[in-house]
């Protein structure tokens, strides 16, 4: 009899320890992603995050930019979110982070000794600081540098008739003067063959991205550090002056609506000398498979006119109805690491670490030390194009106003004077 009743309770224990080898029910973390090479690199290295985590497997929803918006709000709204983990424009972080849609992440990166948190660079890493606290984990960057056709730069006949007609050695430009000059040059030299600078015009957010970069090296701002709209003084009416000027003077005709996509074609076509874009487009353009064909190898890239760009940047998030936070953190986390950030970028990514474009086997197996360097130089001295939980609306109608004034319906100072007052009034100033 007593052996009998121990029975049950060995049977209980038995089915216990058999239950628990039982494989469990994986978690499943759906991804929103843009369709950029980023979003391929990160398809790359999934393998290696699941056979690392085997009870997560990761699904990665890609889709335009112009469509992200609209589905990740649609998830914030949802009882349970669409999404497990979602990345955020940095115009949107702000709007986001009011809307008490993001999870805070503080907790959950203290929990990782070796994460090093501030080995991302710090103008992309604050993007994701709100209100002292972080909700953005930097995925890649999108600062603006200026990519150059090295060997026009260095051909000999081009070098000895600027020096000639400047009586200065022709060089990447480091002034918005500089540049403009040098654009000129170029397109009159050529006969009109090559035109001084492929630009992006386009009304709203990419004639202001690719704008604000001239307005910076005029010495202006959207707003001071007070907070007070800008936009309206004089250093502004010369930064569109001139960027007018290069438009009219040195840009391929009939390029009023080109954004980024134009403007990469007809610098990979061989049509222009010069171009004011991302500077993960330099490893592109050098690809001896990619869209500059023969061309590739010619292209280098610099600082902006004056040194300080525009920062674009992608961040991780983790929304507050997520179902499965702490495996969306393990994500996350991981992708994000020192490790998988080297891997990333030698991949191709663009880097967000310091660690990773100092590192002499990212330089080897990746672009090169010197675009590293670049880059990184860039990312220190780079600001966000706009800022606050308004920044969506501020783009568009800054970039409205700016497109009127290239096309010549407004004067540059009518156009600022407009888009500030617009401004101001989304700002309740």
């Amino acid at each position: 009899m007593q052996r009998w009743a121990h029975g049950p309770i060995l049977f209980l224990l038995l089915a216990g320890l058999l239950a628990g080898c039982r494989p469990t029910v994986p978690t499943t973390l759906t991804v929103i992603m843009e369709q950029v090479p980023d979003t391929d690199v990160i398809r790359k290295l999934l393998p290696d995050f699941e056979r690392e985590n085997p009870g997560i497997k990761v699904i990665i929803d890609a889709m335009p930019y112009d469509a992200m918006r609209d589905k990740i709000l649609a998830s914030f709204m949802a009882p349970k979110a669409t999404y497990d983990v979602i990345i955020v424009d940095n115009p949107w972080m702000d709007e986001f982070v009011a809307g008490n849609f993001l999870e805070p992440l503080d907790e959950r990166i203290q929990t990782i000794p070796d994460y090093d948190f501030q080995d991302f660079v710090g103008p992309v890493r604050e993007i994701g600081v709100v209100g002292g606290k972080v909700y953005g984990i930097p995925f890649y960057n999108y600062a603006l540098g200026l990519i150059v056709r090295q060997d026009l730069f260095d051909d000999p006949a081009y070098k000895e008739a600027y020096q000639r007609k400047f009586g200065k050695p022709l060089a990447p430009p480091t002034t918005l003067e500089d540049y403009v000059r040098i654009a000129k040059f170029f397109k009159e030299q050529s006969g009109g063959k090559i035109y001084g600078a492929a630009m992006q015009p386009q009304r709203g957010y990419k004639v202001f991205e690719e704008w604000k970069n001239w307005l910076y090296a005029a010495g202006g701002n959207l707003m001071d550090d007070q907070g007070n709209v800008i936009l309206d003084r004089l250093e502004a009416v010369r930064a569109l002056e001139l960027y007018i000027e290069m438009y009219r003077t040195a840009a391929p005709p009939n390029s009023l609506n080109w954004g980024f996509d134009e403007a990469l074609r007809s610098m990979a076509a061989g049509e222009a000398a010069t171009m004011l874009s991302y500077n993960w487009m330099l490893p592109t353009l050098n690809n001896p498979q990619g869209p500059a064909g023969p061309l590739a190898g010619k292209f280098a890239l610099y600082e902006v006119p004056g040194g300080k760009a525009v920062l674009g940047a992608w961040h991780w998030a983790i929304p507050r109805n997520a179902p499965n936070k702490d495996a969306s953190w393990r994500f996350i986390s991981w992708v994000s690491s020192k490790r998988v950030e080297k891997q990333r970028v030698i991949l191709g990514g663009a880097p967000v670490r310091v660690s990773a474009m100092r590192d002499p086997e990212v330089w080897e197996k990746g672009f090169g030390r010197a675009y590293y360097e670049t880059v990184l130089r860039i990312l220190g001295d780079a600001e966000p194009l706009v800022r606050g939980p308004k920044a969506e609306e501020i783009i568009q109608v800054v970039g409205t106003e700016l497109n009127a004034a290239v096309a010549g319906e407004k004067t540059p100072e009518q156009a600022l004077r407009d888009a500030a007052a617009q401004v101001r009034k989304i700002l309740g100033k």
